[in-house]
């Protein structure tokens, strides 16, 4: 079998094959469903310093955990309770990991705050002080989209930065400039890679921008936008626009651009505490020297939300020894993960060796577990 190589744990290279398989079935059924326990899944509220949270925590039945992993969704409106992320955490559950998914409430509302890294962080904090949960040193986060940048912030936190020993992100950023530019206007501004503008990322910059409009009528104006897009992405919104004011068309004017080198000029315009949250939450104005985790990035090639480049970008600004990276030719779009059925041309020239990548991102986050005892 080719997942069976020299080199690879029998065990569990086997266990990362189901998981990949498992992966992709989602919430259907799968062989690692049918020969593992279903896990136990439970709501659970915890203060850090004074702060309180929700989160679920998924736990295995038939044995202790081996690692603890916090779970964080993209920017999507269920946020933990994403059938996607669920399934996910689930999965993780069955291999013996301890899985808490925090809640970040603002994500119902596709809004991204300053806060969520230490949400993030506060997660983290309340596992590691679980030792009946997590064994000492085998902790991390796994994180999909936007909150891979928000994951790797997290981990920057001086009263968790030991505690983390690895981050699984997939369909991350670097810099944030660089993600609203290929979202706005499909392009990277050092090459001519084109995809279709992501209309998503359009509306979660939109909203998240309503939390810095000062004028009523801008956040009222736009919010009407927001709505009218999320019935009919393809609906014409352009008859609100003359109602907005300066800070509502600067919003608007960079979502609505089309030339990769007006980008910086557009955002230079936005309200100052939107273009703080920009600057605060780009990964490019990170101290990463001090990132002690271990690093899985994947990503799709495709992707039409974050560049694959991006992934690229933060792999090569931390130690070659701390990070592995994955390229993902066509069975990965952004954050699902699907390939076409067996014999086709497609599979055996471009699915197959994308199996294999994925597959060697689940073994390495399957090797962050504890050894079971002899």
């Amino acid at each position: 079998m080719i997942l069976l190589l020299n080199g690879c744990a029998p065990q569990r290279s086997y266990e990362a094959a189901l998981i990949l398989a498992d992966t992709a079935a989602r919430e259907a059924p799968s062989r690692w469903k049918s020969t593992t326990p279903t896990p136990s899944q439970a709501v659970v509220t915890y203060t850090v310093a004074g702060r309180t949270h929700r989160g679920t925590l998924y736990l295995p039945t038939a044995a202790p955990p081996q690692a603890g992993i916090v779970l964080v969704p993209g920017i999507v409106p269920l946020g933990k309770d994403d059938p996607r992320l669920v399934a996910f955490a689930n999965t993780l559950a069955r291999a013996r990991f301890a899985v808490l998914t925090p809640a970040l409430k603002e994500f119902k509302h596709l809004q991204v705050r300053p806060r969520h890294p230490r949400v993030i962080a506060d997660a983290l904090a309340y596992l590691a002080k679980r030792p009946d949960l997590v064994p000492p040193d085998h902790l991390g986060i796994g994180a999909f989209s936007f909150s891979v940048g928000l994951a790797v912030i997290a981990s920057l936190e001086e009263d968790i930065r030991t505690k983390v020993q690895f981050i699984f992100g997939v369909g991350g950023y670097y810099d944030l400039e660089t993600a609203i530019r290929f979202f706005t206007t499909g392009y990277l501004l050092e090459d001519e890679h084109y995809l279709e503008p992501s209309q998503y990322g359009k509306l979660v910059f939109a909203a998240t921008s309503l939390k810095y409009l000062t004028n009523p009528t801008d956040h009222a104006v736009l919010r009407e936008m927001i709505h009218i897009k999320i019935r009919n992405p393809d609906a014409d919104i352009t008859f609100l626009a003359s109602r907005l004011g300066p800070q509502g068309k600067a919003v608007y004017s960079l979502l609505n651009n089309t030339d990769p080198a007006q980008v910086s000029t557009l955002i230079q315009a936005l309200p100052q505490g939107l273009q703080r949250l920009i600057e605060n939450l780009s990964l490019s104005n990170q101290n990463l020297t001090l990132l002690q985790a271990q690093i899985i990035l994947v990503h799709g090639k495709d992707d039409p939300l974050i560049p694959y480049t991006e992934s690229i970008t933060l792999a090569n600004a931390l130690s070659p020894k701390q990070t592995q990276l994955y390229i993902i030719e066509q069975a990965l779009s952004h954050v699902d993960f699907k390939f076409r059925s067996f014999f086709t041309p497609a599979f055996w020239s471009r699915e197959l060796p994308d199996l294999w990548r994925m597959y060697r991102a689940i073994y390495l986050l399957l090797e962050k577990r504890a050894p079971t005892d002899p």
